[in-house]
């Protein structure tokens, strides 16, 4: 997507250890007008599939995973990172190693909300492993739900997650796709 390329030359910054900075626009401040553009860009690509969930993990993805919700008119479920008091009953749980945080942990979803008969949409604001996408496939898998494929804001194409995805039979949808970052530059080459 050429708009959320540019953003991210514009605005986005480069840092050692393979970090991408898009606070000002994805994940801490969030331009609105962007996402609900890349929201309207997955249901496109999409179109024709019959979502009636979109899973994401939290935080940073329930701002992507709002748009894309509100596009192909179902609800947003987001995987919690820790189970909280207001959970009650039956969860399916996966373990999940962060990249950005360098730790792993158990990401939660409870029963109610995900079911066979759903057809699911995984969503996530970044793409680097793919061990987060890998959790919430498991989570689709654990409910006997459909999964119709993954769609990501910002794949680092160069760490091979979202290759490894789609050798798997998994569709991956990723609005850019990095395949280079030097953090001594800021330069940035994206996928053509």
């Amino acid at each position: 997507m050429q708009l959320l390329e540019e953003r991210i030359i514009k605005d986005g910054k480069v840092f050692s250890g393979n970090v991408l900075k898009v606070d000002s626009f994805l994940n801490h401040q969030i331009d609105v007008e962007l996402l609900d553009k890349m929201g309207e860009e997955i249901k496109n690509l999409f179109n024709g599939v019959n979502i009636t969930k979109v899973l994401t993990i939290e935080a940073s993805g329930i701002g992507v995973g709002c748009m894309v919700a509100n596009h192909f008119k179902c609800p947003l479920l987001f995987a919690k990172k820790s189970k909280t008091l207001n959970i009650k009953g039956d969860v399916y749980t996966s373990k999940v190693e962060s990249f950005t945080h360098q730790c792993t942990y158990d990401i939660i979803v409870s029963k109610d909300f995900l079911k066979e008969n759903d057809t699911v949409l995984i969503v996530d604001d970044f793409l680097a492993k793919g061990n987060a996408l890998i959790g919430l496939i498991d989570i689709v898998n654990q409910a006997g739900a459909k999964l119709a494929g993954c769609a990501i804001a910002i794949e680092k194409g160069y760490q091979g997650g979202g290759d490894k995805l789609r050798a798997q039979g998994v569709r991956v949808e990723s609005m850019a796709i990095i395949d280079e970052m030097d953090d001594t530059t800021g330069n940035i080459v994206f996928r053509k």
